[in-house]
């Protein structure tokens, strides 16, 4: 193991010993191969930069490098947006353990020293984000790489291996070059890849949204509170924030759209596809801070003289989330809320029986412009999971799920 604290400096000299000059950065390839380096900076007694390439390096130790070839034959250093830098885009950098589910910044990089076919290969193994890193860092130039070790080894080592490190790359024609993706990322609960979010800065939370799906970015900034919501769908074009406002509830929606200028808002919308956009419109219509403004318009509902059935049938045929669905909604032919029926007693029941005999006794509901406080009391009254709300003819407009009571309760939208 080799530490990139113990390389950086490093003499680095040509095949016949005549000094090249001094390591200052070590590149990777993601194109090629995202483990193995893939070339060596070097910066000449001039100033000048030159690249050493993998093949090129004979011997690498903590003492010096050695190239197989002569100077004349080590070409000079061209930038090339396509290679990671140790140095410049990893050392010191904020990176998303995602196997610790984390934002952790890198105080050291680790490395495995290969002899392979006649020259040495070096190969990233971990980032470095302990305390013993943290030191090397202060103590590198000013006490002797042995003596280091020894101060260094009494504390805490703490690395993440490099295959569950996340890189943030703010620029995204680069992320593209890098092959910089969010599918480790998204594999992560959205809750937690919330948290993640919060603990980045604006521009590093655009680009993590922004290497993710459309479903999974909806689902990731549910997550956060709603201004936050606001702010970073405002960072990114129109045309992606549509898409993924698309993928997030309706009521969520509306309250993120809610929170941004109207002309930003009617811009998201434009892009949205009509039907979408159509349920948005709709809860924005409500009054802020009324059970109109809390509920979605994403439930499911039957005729009251439907059967068991019929509820199945209309599970089945339902376009929405299944995840918040609790309850069957019955109305009559006007349309009106005559009943409710929870999934559980559908799933006993035969499929013959009449979902007016399940239903329960007496449906509690709102009217839409009920405020939010009576909403809580309502649902803490009747320890209700969801609760219908309506219009003065008794219409079912929408549903109040648990889970948005208690974000209103924890001051988080």
């Amino acid at each position: 193991m080799i530490y990139f604290t113990e390389l950086e400096n490093l003499p680095m000299y040509g095949v016949k010993g005549e000094y090249l000059g001094r390591l200052c950065d070590i590149c990777v390839d993601p194109s090629q191969n995202s483990l193995r380096v893939a070339s060596y900076v070097v910066r000449g007694p001039k100033k000048n930069l030159f690249c050493i390439t993998h093949e090129q390096l004979q011997s690498l130790s903590v003492r010096a490098g050695q190239t197989s070839v002569p100077r004349e034959e080590v070409r000079r250093y061209a930038p090339d947006e396509g290679l990671l830098h140790v140095k410049k885009d990893v050392l010191d950098q904020q990176i998303i353990d995602v196997n610790n589910r984390k934002v952790v910044r890198v105080n050291d990089v680790d490395f495995d020293i290969q002899p392979t076919d006649g020259h040495t290969e070096l190969r990233i193994v971990a980032v470095n984000v302990g305390f013993a890193a943290a030191v090397r860092r202060l103590l590198q130039g000013l006490a002797a790489k042995h003596t280091i070790r020894l101060i260094t080894s009494p504390f805490p080592t703490t690395t993440i291996p490099w295959e569950f490190v996340n890189l943030i790359e703010l620029d995204p024609a680069r992320r593209v070059k890098l092959r910089i993706s969010g599918d480790r990322l998204a594999q992560l609960h959205p809750a937690d890849i919330g948290d993640i979010l919060e603990e980045l800065s604006p521009g590093e939370q655009k680009a993590v949204i922004e290497s993710l799906d459309d479903e999974t970015a909806a689902q990731a900034i549910s997550e956060i509170p709603t201004r936050m919501q606001a702010a970073l769908l405002e960072s990114i074009s129109p045309e992606k924030a549509a898409d993924i406002v698309e993928e997030m509830p309706p009521d969520e929606a509306a309250d993120v759209l809610q929170e941004m200028p109207p002309e930003t808002s009617a811009e998201v919308l434009a892009d949205m596809e009509q039907e979408e956009a159509e349920d948005v419109r709709e809860l924005l219509g409500f009054e802020e801070n009324t059970a109109g403004a809390l509920m979605t318009n994403e439930f499911v509902l039957v005729g009251d003289a439907a059967t068991v059935e019929g509820a199945i049938v209309a599970l089945k045929n339902f376009e929405g989330p299944l995840e918040p669905i609790h309850v069957i909604y019955l109305v009559n032919s006007e349309a009106a809320l005559t009943g409710a029926v929870p999934l559980a007693r559908i799933l006993l029941a035969e499929s013959s029986v009449r979902l007016k005999d399940l239903s329960e006794e007496s449906v509690v509901s709102l009217p839409s412009h009920a405020d939010k406080k009576e909403v809580v009391d309502v649902f803490h009254k009747y320890n209700l999971v969801t609760l219908p709300v309506v219009d003065e003819k008794g219409h079912l407009l929408g549903v109040v799920t648990f889970d948005d009571v208690l974000e209103f309760m924890l001051n988080r939208k």
